[in-house]
């Protein structure tokens, strides 16, 4: 579905990514793990349309799409839900969520969508007439991950879910994300829990001072000692 190649992006003056490339297929669940500072937000943003490769390509279901404007990325099916959640915050839960489905047109997969979020985030449907900036960080995040859902995702890519987040909530939250990609969407996730990350992927990439590191299933990379204690910290 995604294909990243040779992608070099320079963020303020310095280089943030440095040739990389990785595979995303259809329906899996992949991680990007790392450091602060490695890139992975900026290879998000890079695959949105919010930052422009100086080289490279990134191509999504055949097409390239990376010189595209970030809007059209979105009308081709790549959502990103971002790093540190950003709701509207003066918006109720409802109007964020139907701001998510604001490219689409069909009312009735719109509602049904709707009621899937507040399944999958029940807390949601109790808060929906709450402003969002009055929820809590945990409820923030369900929020953005559930907005970024009415937009109707082919790719999700979801950048540092459980920053902030006591464990249960973690645990909860990875649950859902997990129920999301086996509803048929594929997710691309950037995640500093390595330990989280590995134990819901097909395939890990372990990014360090802008390049792919290694990259592997879970079993693969484990037995690999140098790796778990290198780049995974186990």
């Amino acid at each position: 579905m995604l294909e990243v190649k040779d992608l070099t992006v320079y963020y303020d003056g310095a280089l943030a990514l440095n040739g990389v490339s990785l595979r995303v297929e259809d329906r899996t669940f992949v991680s990007v793990v790392g450091p602060n500072g490695a890139g992975k937000t900026t290879l998000l943003r890079a695959i949105s349309g919010l930052e422009e490769p100086d080289s490279g390509t990134i191509t999504f279901d055949g097409e390239r799409v990376d010189k595209l404007p970030a809007y059209k990325i979105v009308k081709k099916g790549i959502i990103q839900c971002p790093e540190r959640r950003r709701p509207f915050p003066e918006m109720s839960v409802l109007e964020n969520l139907k701001m998510g489905a604001y490219l689409r047109k069909d009312k009735g997969e719109i509602a049904k969508d709707l009621e899937t979020c507040f399944e999958l985030f029940p807390v949601l449907k109790e808060r929906s007439h709450q402003e969002a900036r009055t929820l809590s960080g945990g409820e923030q995040q369900m929020l953005a991950i559930a907005r970024a859902l009415m937009c109707k995702p082919k790719l999700l890519l979801i950048d540092e879910p459980s920053l902030g987040l006591a464990p249960i909530l973690k645990d909860k939250m990875f649950d859902a994300i997990k129920k999301i990609q086996l509803s048929g969407v594929t997710v691309l996730l950037v995640e500093q829990d390595v330990s989280v990350a590995m134990g819901l992927s097909d395939r890990i990439y372990v990014l360090a001072h802008g390049r792919i590191a290694t990259e592997g299933t879970r079993e693969e990379l484990m037995k690999d000692r140098d790796v778990r204690e290198i780049y995974l910290g186990i």
